[in-house]
């Protein structure tokens, strides 16, 4: 698929296929595509050209709130909703599934120990209140919490410390595992690509260069993909 905004080629010919259980990493410098093609499988972009399809349908035939229920959403920002606890910011997709009280009072204490935050004094709490890797650990909780099948990431560790961010990483990279989830992630941080990519999409000015393993990242001969695995052939996989 392709996408045009403006007189500029955000995307041009794309074809990716993601399967059930993967975590697709989407690399590539600022102004790839990367994002832009993150934003079609939620519907929050349309293409131009070609199709996007989720679940054996195309985008343009779902409800597009339907969708994005099908789905959790990670970001850097993380956009926890300021005046809500960390219990109510996690709860309020099944809340708006209707969810009985019991069950989702339940599924947040689940996830919140799940993430590192098991403390109960700390599901009270405000956004503001909790440093910058908790209110990202509330964010992931919250993207898991309607057990959605699909999950997409966008430059979700990008503002922590390096220190912190491969923390994150770690733990990010086993709960994915333990889950079975489908993850499209976006990184321009060519470590934390092989750390967490089943495969690995390399986008440079809006079109495809790579696509592969880690492994095979590491050796190919592609010019961006070499200049991404320069230096870094040391980084355990």
């Amino acid at each position: 698929m392709s996408v045009r905004l403006g007189t500029t080629d955000a995307l041009h010919r794309l074809s990716l296929a993601i399967a059930p259980g993967e975590t697709l990493v989407l690399l590539g410098p600022s102004g790839s595509g990367k994002s832009t093609a993150l934003r079609l499988v939620n519907a929050l972009l349309r293409p131009t050209s070609g199709a996007v399809i989720v679940d054996g349908r195309d985008v343009s035939a779902w409800d597009p709130i339907e969708l994005r229920r099908q789905m959790g959403y990670v970001i850097q920002e993380v956009g926890l909703l300021p005046h809500m606890t960390v219990a109510r910011n996690v709860g309020l997709v099944p809340e708006l599934l209707g969810w009985p009280e019991a069950t989702r009072e339940i599924r947040v204490a689940e996830l919140l120990s799940r993430v590192g935050l098991p403390e109960p004094e700390l599901h009270g709490r405000y956004p503001r209140e909790l440093s910058g890797g908790q209110r990202q650990r509330v964010g992931i909780a919250r993207a898991l919490a309607a057990d959605p099948p699909v999950l997409l990431c966008d430059e979700p560790f990008g503002a922590l410390d390096p220190v912190l961010r491969r923390q994150l990483q770690d733990e990010f990279r086993i709960l994915s595992a333990q889950l079975g989830k489908t993850l499209l992630f976006v990184t321009h941080d060519v470590r934390e690509a092989l750390a967490l990519g089943t495969r690995i999409a390399l986008l440079e000015k809006g079109q495809l260069r790579f696509l592969g393993s880690p492994e095979e990242l590491r050796v190919s001969d592609v010019p961006i993909a070499r200049e991404f695995a320069r230096g870094i052939n040391n980084v355990p996989i």
